[in-house]
């Protein structure tokens, strides 16, 4: 299935975003990104014709006017998504007002649909699979925010008579990912041939490479039911472990393993596993690419 209509893109520079770009390029459609003012990601997106970029920053969106009307708005921009500030108060507020002037853009371009990027860090610590109607209890202000602005942002959209779906990504991977993940921490260890710090790693978890959700994101557009909220995973859990041991025979088999290093950090997710079976109902989508060739492509793709 090809997406149809015209789209744009909040946060293309990031690894999600740049995955959709491509997809659509590769598919001879056009597509607009927004991206930070002097961004140092611009090398992320490829060199097209068929991209449009413009530069706005996040507290500009209010104020923000374009001559051109789309069809559908994909908002995966968002300020602090690690660190320090996945915990500061204000500034995830902040976030949320931004989710909400996003809306309030894609209502001005003539949007049909928007898509707001949500996060696992909504669902908190759970032990069954991750359902778009499960009860939540987000634990970090980062997770709080994501879940408050999803809520606002679908609300907002019914009543400016868009329609909306807000998707929690749990963990991708892939070209361009950031430098914080686990996964790029992992492949500069051990293609460097260093024994990557580790805690023991047992708990259960659900990867996804970047191009497998940038076509889920697409499906969404297409045929997503207005007002759900979807899980995005593979829809497979592993022990992180065993994740981890792939990785490491696919960069350098000879690396030993630091299993067992560190300590979990307080309130550690134990299980992550998304149940996407009403996501494959909807749009037909399922994902296509193991783990392991998804960091042969990584690494591929990364030279």
């Amino acid at each position: 299935m090809e997406s149809r209509g015209k789209i744009i893109i909040s946060g293309a520079t990031g690894m999600i975003g740049r995955a959709i770009v491509c997809r659509k390029i590769q598919d001879g459609d056009e597509v607009t990104c927004i991206v930070h003012r002097n961004t140092k990601r611009l090398s992320n997106l490829p060199d097209s014709e068929r991209l449009k970029v413009l530069e706005c920053n996040l507290d500009e969106y209010g104020s923000l006017s374009l001559d051109e009307s789309y069809d559908v708005f994909i908002h995966l921009a968002w300020d602090a998504t690690s660190g320090a500030g996945r915990d500061d108060a204000d500034l995830q507020m902040r976030n949320i007002q931004y989710t909400l002037d996003a809306v309030h853009l894609a209502h001005r371009l003539g949007c049909r649909k928007f898509i707001g990027a949500g996060s696992q860090a909504e669902y908190g610590i759970q032990s069954s699979p991750l359902t778009g109607d499960l009860a939540v209890n987000p634990q970090s202000g980062y997770g709080i925010a994501k879940f408050a602005s999803g809520k606002l942002a679908m609300m907002l959209c019914r009543s400016l008579g868009m329609e909306s779906n807000w998707v929690r990504i749990l963990s991708v991977y892939g070209p361009g990912q950031g430098k914080q993940t686990l996964i790029a921490y992992l492949i500069d260890c051990i293609q460097s041939g260093q024994t990557p710090d580790l805690t023991p790693c047992e708990q259960t978890w659900d990867y996804l490479y970047s191009e497998d959700a940038a076509e889920a994101i697409l499906r969404i557009a297409d045929s997503g039911v207005s007002g759900k909220v979807y899980p995005l995973g593979s829809g497979c859990g592993r022990h992180l472990a065993d994740y981890i041991r792939d990785l490491r025979d696919a960069v350098n088999p000879n690396v030993e393993l630091g299993f067992g290093r560190k300590e979990y950090y307080p309130h550690q997710p134990m299980y992550l596993l998304a149940d996407i079976s009403e996501l494959t109902r909807d749009t037909g989508w399922k994902p296509v690419t193991s783990f392991s060739e998804g960091i042969r492509k990584t690494l591929e793709k990364s030279r």
